[in-house]
């Protein structure tokens, strides 16, 4: 109970949520500082992102450290400031709605949950990946990775319905498997230059590791893909009140981000040296890498520690995610149902709901849409509808990341004292790092609608508009959900159930 000793110190303008009390009356507390690192590793660290990250050449690594500075860094401080404060189940959700209300709670909420369903289909689509890495002739039409896809997210939501306790030690084996991944990764770069091959990346150059603007050939776009790397600091913190103690937030808070940004140093620094630019760009490139350098065997082990991570991944998104249904139900904003649990003490129905969801989309990007619409390729395709979705959704998971730092703005607006007295960090480091966050929030949008992320098909002219339609579309939705939601609220609490 020690995490929730601190309610009096805070005097609201809303009332305390029913989720609050509940979830740690209910729910086994389960999590400790070592579970919590390997949770934040696991839902951030897509280390996929380095292969984009690879094709700015040396300045991909200025840009991590850029990145981590105005973006990373800032979204770690304000939630580790938000869940000393607020440390309860649903995260974001209930920052949200002690700065600024049920209907905003619901639709920031809202903006984190959507783009989960979607990394759950994108971490299945690496699992395939790194299976097609063991031998490229495996599922090679579209239909094929479809069931493949369905069949991953079916099995790791199976994997997810387990008890908690269980499930925290699969993600501490992929939390294992990916820190091998890294070091077999970092070994066949520093292999490859001491057996006397030159890095296929010029680091000689001052202007290689500088940002550039041109129209053609500029690597600024990058930096946009960057920020987005870094979201998810406040994911893990969805499941604050099943932590073993409050220690736990800062201090999960402290390990796992580094390690995070280690992760894509390595990771791209081995990319630049052993493939250079345009093959690290390819995503078999974190296997051919090994596989170039080491040799065959040591690159299936890489290939095996990736598919058990992203595996895992799915599990981690799903469980984590499956907290703001919960929470949602319990306080009255989703039907009551959702919010019910197993007798695991576990969120089942939101864990099978956010599968079946997942299952439907990747049916609908990898299934459907070839045998429906006829244009080019049915591989372009596919890549299409998965990048222009996968890019949308982002947006909208930067938009729920933007009310980190509005939320410690209203909080402090509303009650400076009580807020000043709680503060983890000198103000002035605060309000840089909300400063920071908001601006790189801003740009990494911006950057992310200027340029495709499929330029061969999708070019920029089309992209803005593609993106930024569907972007606006997905929005709309939250909004209106969000009103929904906050009317059924009121409506439950007149009829007193």
């Amino acid at each position: 109970m020690a995490l929730y000793s601190e309610r009096s110190k805070w005097h609201s303008a809303q009332e305390p949520l029913a989720s609050e009390e509940y979830v740690v009356k209910a729910m086994p507390a389960v999590l400790g500082t070592v579970e919590m690192t390997a949770f934040f590793i696991v839902i951030v660290f897509f280390i996929t992102n380095a292969n984009t990250a690879s094709t700015a050449g040396p300045a991909a690594l200025t840009y991590l450290v850029v990145g981590a500075i105005v973006f990373f860094l800032p979204s770690v401080i304000a939630t580790a400031q938000l869940g000393v404060m607020f440390p309860y189940e649903g995260s974001l959700y209930n920052w949200t709605h002690k700065a600024f209300g049920g209907y905003w709670s619901f639709f920031a909420a809202f903006c984190a949950w959507f783009p989960g369903v979607l990394v759950m289909v994108s971490a299945a689509d690496n699992v395939l990946a790194f299976i097609q890495g063991l031998n490229r002739q495996w599922v090679m039409q579209p239909w094929q990775q479809g069931l493949v896809i369905i069949g991953t997210l079916a099995l790791a939501g199976l994997l997810a319905l387990q008890r908690f306790r269980t499930v925290a030690n699969v993600i501490l084996v992929a939390a294992s498997a990916i820190v091998g991944a890294l070091v077999i990764l970092g070994g066949a770069a520093t292999w490859w230059l001491l057996s006397g091959h030159a890095p296929l990346s010029d680091f000689g150059e001052v202007e290689a590791w500088l940002p550039t603007l041109a129209p053609h050939g500029g690597n600024i776009a990058t930096f946009g893909l960057v920020i987005l790397a870094y979201l998810g600091a406040e994911t893990p913190l969805n499941m604050a009140g099943e932590l073993k103690h409050r220690r736990v937030i800062t201090r999960h808070l402290c390990w796992g981000p580094l390690v995070v940004l280690l992760g894509y140093l390595i990771a791209t620094t081995a990319l630049l040296i052993v493939e250079g630019p345009t093959s690290g760009a390819l995503l078999p490139a974190l296997v051919a890498t090994v596989d170039l350098s080491l040799g065959k065997i040591a690159g299936n082990l890489m290939a095996v520690c990736l598919i058990i991570f992203f595996f895992t991944a799915i599990v981690a998104y799903n469980c984590s995610y499956a907290r703001l249904l919960l929470v949602a139900g319990i306080d009255q904003r989703l039907p009551a149902g959702v919010g019910r649990l197993s007798r695991s003490r576990i969120p089942a129905r939101a864990i099978l709901f956010q599968t079946i969801m997942a299952i439907m989309l990747a049916a609908l990007i990898f299934i459907v849409a070839p045998l429906v619409v006829h244009v080019g390729s049915p591989a372009d395709l596919t890549t299409e509808v998965y990048n222009v979705m996968l890019a949308s959704s982002t947006l909208v998971w930067a938009t729920s990341a933007s009310f980190l730092f509005a939320n410690l703005i209203m909080l402090a607006l509303r009650n400076r004292e009580t807020f000043h007295a709680q503060l983890i960090l000198p103000a002035p480091i605060l309000w840089g790092s909300v400063v920071l966050g908001l601006l790189s929030s801003l740009f990494a949008v911006v950057d992310s609608l200027i340029f495709s992320w499929i330029p061969a098909l999708i070019p920029n002219g089309s992209w803005w508009y593609i993106i930024g339609g569907v972007t606006c579309f997905c929005l709309i939705i939250a909004a209106i959900g969000s009103m929904f939601a906050a009317s059924e609220a009121d409506w439950q609490g007149l009829n007193g159930e």
